[in-house]
């Protein structure tokens, strides 16, 4: 929403941005929980699905490109969008495959 809002201009490059590096940390934590989690308690194809976005969660972390620049936000928008959007849905097969399965 962040990104829209930018988009869109209802909202300042610096406060779209400070929002959306105050969640990425957070998600980076949830995510490798998670994967813990799933490779304790034994559901070994869950663990081996949700390791490639723990992977490119620790790749972006290790090179620094993690957080969104302010000054190159608009730069890079349409990039962060689809890269969200991605994440959220491979975030959201994940849950369905782990509420199911």
């Amino acid at each position: 929403m962040c990104l829209a809002d930018l988009e869109f201009d209802y909202i300042n490059p610096y406060d779209s941005a400070s929002r959306i590096n105050g969640v990425v940390i957070p998600e980076f934590i949830t995510q490798g929980v998670l994967c813990f989690l799933f490779l304790v308690t034994g559901h070994w194809v869950m663990s081996l699905l949700s390791v490639p976005y723990l992977y490119y969660n620790v790749r972006l972390y290790m090179r620094r490109q993690h957080l969104v620049d302010v000054t190159e936000i608009f730069n890079l928008l349409n990039w962060e969008k689809k890269q969200r959007l991605f994440k959220l849905g491979y975030v959201i097969l994940l849950l369905f495959m782990s509420l199911f399965w």
